[in-house]
């Protein structure tokens, strides 16, 4: 006899998102000659990132993985903590609870719902821009303002969204007359936006939108992902 790989039996498709996170902290972090269905209740923060950095690029069908930035990000939002540097987030350990049963803080689902929600996004409908590095998806909204307020007007990056499940959304600059700054999010596009209209070409109709952070043009930073159609017609 031997064991298999763990199952997960759910009865309805609402509970997927849950057995997936069950599925994966079990293979990810279980001994190899554990006792049956035993599984450590906290995990080193490191292994933690390994696993999430192995499942994205998996999922996603990618060669381009997680960064130092990213998971320094992803730190923040699963311990809560904006004040602990990077090095202070190697040394901890991130429980199940943490993981995928607490919801994070002013909202309505988990960080690995919300993690998921990315991981779908990106599969589904972002993998060529993540690829081509023109996402840094995974970065706060305040860090965003602060790397962008000295930028020039029309200047925006792309992030996942913090208060949606599954949505990327654009900051960019707006610098008035007198000189001042303002950063403003455009609403998330959700999958099914997307599926409707691509992100390159809803970022080639904002007039708004002039140069992918730090300086590139959006032309030639998104020029290959335009609609053919539209490339042929200009």
């Amino acid at each position: 006899q031997v064991l298999s790989l763990p199952i997960v039996v759910i009865v309805h498709g609402n509970q997927d998102n849950n057995a997936k996170a069950t599925v994966l902290w079990d293979n990810a972090f279980s001994e190899i000659d554990r006792v049956p269905f035993v599984v450590a209740e906290r995990v080193p923060w490191e292994k933690m990132c390994d696993t999430l950095n192995l499942k994205f690029m998996a999922e996603v069908q990618t060669t381009k993985g997680l960064l130092k930035e990213h998971y320094f990000f992803l730190a923040q939002k699963i311990f809560n903590d904006h004040s602990a540097s990077l090095e202070d987030f190697q040394s901890r350990s991130v429980s199940w609870a943490q993981f995928n049963k607490e919801i994070l803080p002013g909202r309505g689902f988990t960080f690995w719902q919300w993690f998921d929600g990315v991981l779908d996004l990106t599969k589904r409908c972002l993998k060529s821009y993540w690829s081509d590095r023109l996402i840094i998806g995974f970065i706060s909204k305040q860090y965003v303002c602060k790397l962008l307020s000295t930028e020039p007007d029309g200047t925006f990056l792309l992030r996942f969204s913090d208060s949606e499940i599954g949505g990327v959304t654009i900051a960019h600059v707006i610098r008035g007359k007198d000189g001042s700054s303002q950063v403003e999010n455009i609403q998330p596009f959700s999958a099914k936006d997307l599926s409707i209209r691509s992100l390159g070409d809803r970022i080639r109709d904002l007039g708004q939108l002039r140069n992918l952070y730090p300086s590139t043009p959006k032309d030639q930073a998104f020029g290959s992902h335009y609609n053919s159609e539209w490339v042929g017609a200009k």
